[in-house]
C-alpha cells in the first residue's frame, strides 16, 4: 500500500510510551488515528485532545475493536503479555477479526518471539524470558507465553501483516529507522539497544512499505555499535537470512 493510500489508523494500546509515539507520529504524517485504551488510561492521551478519536475500553474486547478498526488502512498494535487471561491472544483476534480486508496491520512484541525457530539466542537472554515468564505467572502480572500465542495466531493468518520484534529500549531522541534482520542472532543485532520512539518509527514506517508484509523483523538502533560495524552489508544479510 502506497502513502497516499494510508489516510486512516488505528492504534491499539495508543496510551502507553509506545503507543503515544506511535500517535504523534501518525498525526505527523497527517493520519486520520483512532486510538484504543482501557478507560483510566485516557487521560494519557489529553496532549492529543481534539486532534485523534479515542475508544475506551479493554483492548481484547472484540466489539470494542470492531469499533475502533471500522474504516481503518492500517492498524498498530501493541501485544502487551499483562495478567494471566490471554490479554495479548485475545487482542490479536481481535485485530485479526475485524480489520478491514487488505488492511496493514502491525504488531509489535520482542526478540523472544520467533517465527520459524531459527532465531539464536544466547544462555543469559533465555534464562531471562523463562524466570519473567516464571515469575510473572506467580504474581498474575505477566503471561509472556500468551504474547507467543498472539503471534502464532498472526503468522498463521492470511492477512497483511508484520510483527516488529523490539529489543531492549531505552529513552532519548530519534536517532533514525532501525535497522533489522530476519532472525535475532545475527551480528548486526548484537548491541540489543534501540530507542523506544524509534520502535514506533519503525512500526509506522511498516505501514507503507511492502517489503515488510508477512516478515517478522528483529530490530536495533540503527546507531547502536553493532549496527554501525555491519553498515555495508545490510541488504546481503536480510538475502540470506
Amino acid at each position: 500500500m502506497s502513502t497516499d493510500r494510508m489516510k486512516k489508523v488505528c492504534i491499539v494500546g495508543a496510551s502507553g510510551k509506545l503507543g503515544r509515539y506511535m500517535v504523534r507520529q501518525s498525526l505527523e504524517r497527517g493520519y486520520e488515528v483512532v486510538g484504543v485504551c482501557r478507560e483510566r488510561s485516557v487521560s494519557k492521551l489529553a496532549e492529543f485532545d481534539g486532534r485523534m478519536t479515542i475508544v475506551p475500553g479493554p483492548t481484547d474486547d472484540p466489539e470494542v475493536i470492531r469499533r475502533a478498526v471500522a474504516g481503518c488502512d492500517g492498524v498498530l498494535t501493541v501485544l502487551v503479555p499483562w495478567g494471566v487471561r490471554q490479554y495479548s491472544s485475545g487482542t490479536a483476534q481481535a485485530v485479526l477479526d475485524h480489520a478491514r480486508p487488505g488492511a496493514r496491520l502491525v504488531f509489535s512484541c520482542g526478540w523472544h518471539i520467533t517465527r520459524d525457530g531459527k532465531d539464536r539466542y544466547s544462555r543469559l537472554f533465555t534464562l531471562g524470558v523463562r524466570l519473567a515468564s516464571v515469575l510473572g505467572k506467580l504474581v498474575r502480572a505477566v503471561e509472556i507465553d500468551d504474547q507467543v500465542e498472539a503471534c502464532r495466531r498472526v503468522f498463521a493468518s492470511d492477512t497483511r501483516w508484520t510483527v516488529v520484534r523490539g529489543s531492549s529500549l531505552e529513552e532519548g531522541d530519534s536517532q533514525g529507522l532501525p535497522v533489522w534482520s530476519r532472525h535475532v542472532g545475527d551480528p548486526v543485532l548484537a548491541s540489543d539497544l534501540t530507542r523506544r520512539v524509534d520502535f514506533a518509527l519503525f512500526m509506522v514506517e511498516a505501514l507503507t512499505d511492502d517489503t515488510l508484509v508477512q516478515e517478522a523483523p528483529a530490530i536495533v538502533g540503527c546507531r547502536a555499535p553493532s549496527a554501525l560495524a555491519h553498515a555495508g552489508d545490510r541488504e546481503d544479510r536480510k538475502d540470506r537470512n
